[in-house]
């Protein structure tokens, strides 16, 4: 009998069977998920603490059908084993804001963590984009901000080559003290949203695109960014200079320097250009069969470029506007569904591949307005929705057409995707997945009709009516019927609390331009 199904019908929790077997809550969350396989000693207490229910057969597939589970302790410890050079290694975790945190541990720390997990509290979904504790949420001294356990995701340890030989990291989720999900972190609420899919027998296959800037670390007078000089010049470039291969050249070697870091960390890129201003780029993860390591890879991409870019002198930020007339910076998220065998459902010739790709451009179209407190999730993140600047501001949809806010890219059919082309880079890449395979799922359940494709410029064929002020975008959160039903209501509640109180403080502040515009003439 599996451990689930052992456990539901004994009415015990994972942690109370976990204690009862001698074994941390942390391993035996990843017994009972299929996650890994326990060790002979170990299964023989789990068959002495379910009087012979829960036995070694109920761990592996059956013959023929092959296992593709690995065991992350053993994962980990091959690593550390090949690379005794390692001193230490960060554990961390995405906040809600999508800000890496945890701490770095010393190398034999990092395996009784493998083995027993890390005691990490829960308001750390319930920080601010500042690290401060939002008490609105109820994860701080309303719970006497309890410690959960934190797990890695899959036991892999990666290099920081930015760093050197001596260090590595490791990335984690968060488990209740239960051993179930915790509700507040973005990464499970995804998850949750993958197994519906699961349901429906299919699969989304995922890819992240982001922009981002490099600048220098030197500010203006005023505050604020400039782009970094040219290495070979010195020179700083104001100039809007799209896939202009000079301004490649100029920052060859961070870029360069980005791309191997992340081929080293075992995320694959297709490649990078110049975006549609000074300093801006965009470097492309490639597509992968799991939308979760798809998130995964977004989140060390973004850890990647800034550290790269520490190295080299420079700042990179992923500030969805950090310059008011120019571009802002996107995450652009390409997302097809596959079935059981492997075959994309969109593509054409495939059975109801037109019917299942216009409902799920249907319901992301649905949901679009009341995802958008998660797609632009604080106040910069509005400045950059301007008519006719590439960030969509109303629910559209097209084939071949970038002026769409969902766009069906041509060539090849057995790579029909739908591009979805709304969030900022500043968007936490789990909960933007989430909200978007969420809205994607409801459509094809509902069978939603998008309505026609757009053909020509879609700024000029539809009137702007997405929200695009932050105020706007949480009311719609907050009356959203489509995402209470996938994040789940005590999440889709967490969120708003969170980014409203986080609205509220923004607003208390008098900035300098109040005093510009206003001190000396009211």
């Amino acid at each position: 009998m599996k451990i689930a199904d052992y456990l539901g019908r004994e009415r015990l929790t994972l942690t109370e069977f976990a204690r009862r077997a001698g074994v941390s809550v942390a391993a035996m969350s990843r017994y009972a998920s299929g996650q890994q396989i326990p060790r002979p000693e170990t299964m023989r207490r789990l068959a002495e603490a379910s009087g012979g229910q829960v036995g070694p057969s109920d761990f592996y597939a059956p013959a023929g059908q092959g296992h593709d589970h690995h065991d992350p302790a053993q994962a980990a410890r091959h690593f550390l084993d090949g690379h005794p050079e390692i001193r230490y290694v960060d554990l961390f975790i995405a906040d809600t804001n999508g800000v890496c945190r945890g701490k770095r541990a010393l190398r034999s720390e990092a395996l009784e963590v493998i083995d027993h997990g890390l005691k990490l509290v829960g308001s750390i979904f319930g920080l601010d984009i500042h690290g401060e504790n939002v008490e609105e949420t109820g994860l701080g001294m309303e719970t006497g901000d309890r410690d959960q356990i934190a797990v890695p995701v899959d036991g892999r340890i990666l290099p920081m080559p930015w760093v050197g030989p001596g260090a590595a990291q490791m990335l984690l989720t968060l488990l209740s003290e239960e051993g179930e999900p915790f509700f507040a972190d973005p990464r499970q609420v995804l998850a949750g949203i993958l197994a519906k899919f699961r349901e429906l027998g299919l699969n989304p296959v995922v890819a992240c695109e982001l922009e981002f800037y490099l600048i220098d670390r030197e500010r203006t007078a005023m505050g604020g960014p400039q782009p970094a000089a040219s290495p070979h010049t010195g020179r700083r470039d104001w100039s809007t200079q799209v896939l202009s291969l000079d301004e490649m050249e100029a920052h060859r070697q961070v870029l360069a320097e980005i791309t191997e870091a992340m081929e080293a960390q075992g995320v694959p890129v297709t490649g990078a250009l110049s975006e549609y201003a000074p300093c801006q780029f965009e470097i492309n993860l490639h597509h992968v069969a799991d939308a979760l390591v798809a998130c995964d890879h977004a989140l060390l991409f973004k850890r990647t470029v800034r550290a790269v870019a520490r190295r080299h002198g420079i700042d990179a930020t992923f500030m969805a506007k950090p310059y008011g007339g120019i571009s802002g910076s996107g995450l652009h998220v390409h997302v097809s569904l596959v079935d059981e065998k492997g075959r994309n459902v969109f593509t054409p010739g495939q059975p109801q591949a037109e019917e299942r790709l216009r409902h799920a451009v249907g319901g992301l179209m649905q949901a679009m307005a009341e995802s958008m407190a998660v797609f632009a999730p604080n106040a910069n993140s509005f400045r950059r929705f301007q008519l006719g600047s590439y960030a969509p501001v109303a629910p559209t949809w097209g084939f071949e057409n970038r002026t769409v806010s969902l766009r069906v890219p041509g060539g090849d059919g057995k790579a029909r995707r739908v591009e979805h082309r709304v969030c900022g880079a500043d968007a936490n890449p789990y909960l933007a997945v989430a909200a978007m395979l969420g809205a994607m799922h409801f459509g094809l359940t509902e069978q939603l009709d998008p309505g026609p494709p757009i053909e020509g410029n879609a700024y000029d064929l539809v009137a702007p009516s997405l929200p695009r002020h932050w105020s706007n975008a949480l009311d719609a959160y907050d009356d959203g019927v489509i995402l209470p039903r996938y994040f789940g209501e005590r999440y889709h509640q967490h969120y708003g609390r969170l980014r409203r109180a986080e609205f509220e403080r923004y607003q208390a502040e008098v900035n300098p331009l109040d005093h510009a515009w206003y001190l000396d003439r009211l």
